[in-house]
């Protein structure tokens, strides 16, 4: 019924200690998400909030209800249905719901999330039962401050998830529908690091679409308009951060799945001046380079003598790679310029040169024309610069072919080659593959779960079986977040994000065993989550932009700190308060737009 252990933080506001003030009785409180327990309320709750007659007279448990659960997710005919399932779940009984996902998170995890999720926001105004988000129409920017006014005050409100929809998934443009990530980036943060659901905020900033399906889709609930692009765009951007940090001054912003073209140039303008985030350019770059870290230790190698090769140049791609350049230039103590020089990219034009028109992002990472011959194909590039790091982000299935993969193991006794695109269908390569053509000695991660391999490659032709990493982005990205909440960050700073990598790199469990996966599995999400929010704490520490109070210094310390804001899906016992004394939470509230404002 929830944790009743001594804590010496059980003042703290997001403290998870003790029992949880409720103003609501009888079918208020069971249409209320937050404090609904169904069939788990114990007798005196019942007597207290007058539910004795609303609910069968035999009282179970959480693991009761989640097996129920379970058994009503099963029945679903598809994931898509499984999805939707969830989804009426979490508007019903958010502890269940959170607690389900735990339960059988590897199993539900492509449900929740990628890439079933991607339907889901493909159908969302066909599956359309009830909003949930706020919803920014960018033709009324005069609204901005009212409409995110409606979810609380300044204290009431951690985490906010925007995204425009322009980029979603590997899906492309799905306009409104994009509210559906940011709910389940939110989800994830919740799940994977436990940032109190009922504090986070999930915005769509309805800018239009050039999708022309939703075009001519008569259902479709966002702007039937073109996108808005230039001035009048940035100007709304701006009025939403503005009227966002004026309301929620302690709140972190992550910005989801936006543009090619506006991705790093809005995380760029406001990194300077909040605490932001862009999954797509950081989080994939902080989780891949992780990997990299730890394939590197098991397989001997050294990130100052690497060589890396990106296919595909888009946000995550240069994400990946300003990350590992930012990597290389600390430990060499050299500049960012002379870092990029050991990193290659490529995309459509072939590698990125002085002759191709690029962009600002990439500019860096762009060779000399005259020492490469006109769309210099992958295999061209493989063959001259000899890497040890080779990274697919094209969504070109089968790009890394036999001849590629043999011709880069001539060079690198252990190449480290991370087919990363999503879904599973746009691969550059199986795992299989990858291992047999390197005779098992490929170091791979993938971008979508694969299942593990076994081949003859121990001594003496023994098969031994090898795990292939997830290159998940839920690895890193919650336990930053969580950080950042908890510190009060005023800025997200590259320190903290190196500091975030090697907290995850420190769990790799090929530490112990080179035939395991590089990364944590996703069943020890909340333990890596409280070490990257660990490391991150101590880098705003050190860098002078936590804001936050009495933070611990000691390690044990912090970590119960940590720990003891964490939110948990268990059921606290409830105590009832008077509806004229009660706060926003104890009414049920948070997390939820205000009427009548």
């Amino acid at each position: 019924m929830g944790s009743t252990k001594p804590s010496k933080f059980g003042n703290l506001l997001l403290s998870t200690i003790g029992p949880l003030d409720c103003a609501l009785t009888g079918t208020a409180i069971l249409n209320s998400p937050t404090f609904n327990k169904g069939s788990a309320f114990t007798p005196s709750e019942r007597r207290d909030f007058n539910l004795t007659g609303l609910l069968p007279a035999n009282e179970q448990s959480l693991e009761h209800q989640v097996e129920r659960a379970y058994q009503q997710y099963l029945s679903r005919s598809d994931d898509l249905a499984k999805n939707t399932f969830l989804t009426s779940l979490k508007d019903q009984n958010e502890v269940l719901y959170f607690k389900l996902l735990l339960t059988h998170l590897k199993e539900m995890f492509s449900v929740v999330y990628t890439p079933t999720e991607g339907d889901a926001i493909q159908n969302y105004s066909r599956l359309f039962r009830r909003p949930e988000g706020c919803f920014l129409d960018i033709n009324h920017p005069e609204n901005v401050e009212q409409d995110l006014a409606l979810w609380g005050g300044p204290d009431d409100v951690d985490y906010i998830c925007v995204t425009d929809g322009e980029e979603i998934l590997g899906i492309g443009d799905q306009g409104v529908g994009g509210i559906l990530i940011s709910g389940a980036k939110l989800t994830l943060a919740s799940l994977c690091a436990g940032v109190h659901p009922n504090r986070t905020l999930p915005v769509v900033i309805d800018c239009g679409t050039d999708n022309q399906d939703l075009h001519n889709d008569e259902l479709y609930l966002g702007l039937h308009q073109n996108r808005v692009r230039g001035k009048q765009y940035d100007e709304f951007i701006q009025t939403f951060v503005e009227a966002a940090r004026k309301l929620f001054p302690r709140a972190y912003i992550h910005f989801e799945d936006f543009g090619l073209r506006n991705a790093r140039r809005l995380l760029e303008l406001y990194r300077p001046k909040i605490a932001c985030f862009n999954d797509d350019v950081q989080g994939t770059g902080c989780v891949t380079l992780a990997a990299i870290m730890a394939a590197l230790h098991a397989s001997g190698q050294k990130l100052s003598n690497s060589r890396m090769i990106i296919f595909g140049a888009g946000s995550a791609g240069v994400g990946i790679a300003d990350q590992v350049r930012d990597a290389i230039a600390a430990e060499m103590n050299i500049s960012h310029e002379k870092a990029s020089q050991q990193i290659w990219l490529i995309d459509k034009p072939g590698l990125l040169t002085s002759k191709i028109d690029v962009s600002d992002a990439q500019k860096m990472y762009v060779k000399d024309a005259s020492e490469w011959s006109d769309n210099a194909s992958l295999l061209s590039v493989v063959k001259q610069v000899n890497p040890n790091i080779l990274i697919g982000t094209s969504t070109v299935p089968g790009a890394f072919t036999e001849e590629i993969v043999k011709a880069m193991h001539e060079n690198c006794p252990r190449p480290i080659i991370f087919p990363l695109s999503n879904p599973t269908r746009l691969h550059e390569a199986k795992p299989a593959d990858l291992l047999r053509w390197t005779n098992g000695q490929a170091l791979v991660a993938t971008g979508s779960p694969f299942d593990p391999v076994t081949g003859p490659w121990g001594k003496d032709g023994k098969d031994i079986t090898i795990e292939i990493a997830e290159c998940n982005n839920s690895v890193v990205f919650p336990g930053i977040g969580l950080g950042c909440i908890l510190s009060r960050a005023k800025l997200l700073t590259d320190r903290m994000l190196v500091a975030a990598v090697q907290g995850v790199a420190s769990l790799s469990p090929t530490l112990k065993d080179p035939t395991a996966t590089l990364l944590p599995d996703v069943e020890e999400v909340r333990t890596v989550s409280v070490q990257v929010a660990k490391s991150v704490i101590q880098a705003a520490v050190e860098e002078g932009v936590a804001t936050e109070k009495d933070i611990p210094s000691d390690e044990h310390d912090l970590e119960e700190w940590i720990r003891e804001q964490m939110w948990n899906p268990e059921y606290r016992p409830l105590r009832l308060v008077k509806m004229e004394d009660a706060t926003r939470a104890a009414k049920g509230e948070l997390g939820k737009a205000m009427p009548g404002l």
